[in-house]
């Protein structure tokens, strides 16, 4: 196999320090008691507990994994996606038996579902076509059942899913959504909402899903307080979007907190496309320069 071939099933490439393998990590949490993805001094994080039972197993000095989306304190993922670079005889030497070594050292509320050589131009944070998020709601008179209450929000009002699907769908295509997002220097807010609706799972149990080429954050906490607003009655379905249109902050959107919600799937283009889209997505994009919804 050449070193191109190689390259496009996941093998060996230059790095500094001689051939390296990129990994690309399927991953599961409970954020009940994680301070987030992100690695932070002092504080217990997905990212910190993961790096560390790599080092160990594969004996790395200080690994780095690249996420796909950093999700904040208390916020779940079924189907988180990172990659981390190892070199390729560490590789060849623990892939048969990492994904079961690392099951035994990890802590319960963080695994590794699957683990393999990624393609070439993968990239975890920037090739994704888009994040798919769900947010689960009980309006049950007597509040959520014990068993769900790390992942569900109890909403003390009655909710009405049919005006709540009505204003989701004002909200959808690419537009600037700084009014839904905690704003950050130099970043953009323009973000392509591409699906945004409400099903219900079971009596008094609903679940938003809302998916997006990418989200700012708070983005999708804030759009579900919205659309509960709407939902009890206490807004009119146009007013998501009326808030959406002023692009400044509204102190009627509340951002709901984050036990509720959970990074369902990370979706990525066919293998040939994936230097491609991470091209793409590393652009700063403005309305001006994108097409309309």
């Amino acid at each position: 196999m050449d070193a191109d071939t190689a390259a496009e099933h996941g093998g060996p490439r230059e790095g500094a320090g001689g051939p390296v393998v990129r990994l690309r990590l399927d991953i599961s949490y409970d954020g009940t008691d994680f301070s987030g993805w992100a690695d932070q001094p002092g504080r217990r994080t997905v990212q910190g507990e993961l790096e560390a039972a790599l080092a160990r197993v594969l004996r790395l000095e200080s690994p780095r994994l690249t996420v796909a989306g950093r999700t904040d304190a208390g916020v779940h993922a079924r189907g988180q996606v990172a990659h981390l670079d190892v070199p390729a005889p560490v590789w060849a030497a623990e892939a048969d038996r990492l994904l079961r070594r690392l099951a035994g050292v990890l802590p319960p509320d963080v695994r590794v579902r699957a683990v393999a050589a990624a393609p070439e131009g993968f990239d975890a944070r920037f090739s994704p076509l888009y994040r798919r998020y769900a947010y689960r709601v009980s309006d049950a008179p007597g509040g959520v059942d014990p068993l769900l209450r790390r992942h569900v929000l109890w909403n003390r009002r009655p909710l009405d899913v049919d005006r709540m699907n009505e204003a989701a769908a004002a909200l959808l295509g690419e537009h600037d959504f700084a009014a839904y997002c905690r704003r950050r220097e130099g970043a953009t807010t323009v973000r392509e909402l591409l699906r945004l609706d409400w099903a219900v799972e079971a009596e008094h149990l609903y679940t938003a899903t809302v998916q997006a080429d990418a989200f700012c954050h708070n983005m999708v906490r804030a759009l579900v307080g919205a659309l509960l607003a709407v939902g009890e009655g206490r807004r009119e379905p146009d007013w998501p979007r009326r808030v959406l249109a002023a692009g400044v902050r509204d102190s009627g959107v509340h951002v709901i907190p984050p036990h509720g919600l959970t990074l369902e799937e990370v979706r990525y283009p066919p293998p040939g496309g994936l230097a491609a889209r991470a091209r793409a997505t590393r652009r700063v994009r403005t309305l001006s320069a994108a097409p309309k919804a």
